[in-house]
């Protein structure tokens, strides 16, 4: 088993899938260990739906208009309901944070399994809420493509350039 800094190294959004199932067990064990994760008062405001047939991950694919999203074997769509989110004092609505929990949780335990994942937030909702039949209080906020990498077009290193710890991290601020 990798130490949590190797694994978080090695992830990266994958746009070129092979041919190749999803074992059921690895499905398994990866919505697991999203059903785990933490939110806002536990209050767990997601649903997840696993698509897996050829046909209704074209019809999901239209929504994306990336052609490459056909190629994985299962696409996850995270929906929020924001009925069920946590609010904070000033109405701060942590459905979204909560969402983006569960797709991280899910999205480090791909990895973990030598599975890849796109995270994708740039799609029509409006549709994707049509196409699964959701109701009015089910928002679509990300669909995470799920599968086994195939030969990545784009060098997989341009992932590794990051922000420099003392560019992203204030240690003991003064108070004003």
């Amino acid at each position: 088993m990798e130490n949590f800094l190797e694994l978080a190294k090695k992830r990266y959004s994958v746009r070129n899938y092979l041919n190749k199932p999803v074992e059921e067990e690895k499905l398994n064990y990866i919505l697991e260990c999203g059903r785990i994760a933490p939110s806002a008062a536990n209050y767990q405001p997601w649903k997840i739906f696993v698509i897996r047939k050829p046909e209704m991950r074209a019809e999901i694919a239209t929504t994306y208009g990336r052609d490459w999203l056909i190629q994985a074997p299962v696409i996850l769509i995270f929906c929020g309901d924001h009925s069920q989110g946590w609010k904070r004092s000033d109405g701060k609505d942590h459905t979204d944070i909560d969402v983006s929990i569960i797709v991280d949780h899910i999205t480090l335990a791909a990895a973990d399994q030598d599975l890849d994942t796109c995270w994708i937030c740039n799609f029509d909702a409006k549709r994707c809420s049509e196409i699964l039949h959701l109701p009015e209080r089910l928002e679509p906020i990300a669909y995470l493509s799920l599968g086994y990498r195939g030969k990545d077009p784009v060098d997989p290193t341009r992932h590794l350039t990051r922000k420099p710890l003392q560019d992203i991290v204030t240690f003991d601020p003064t108070a004003s």
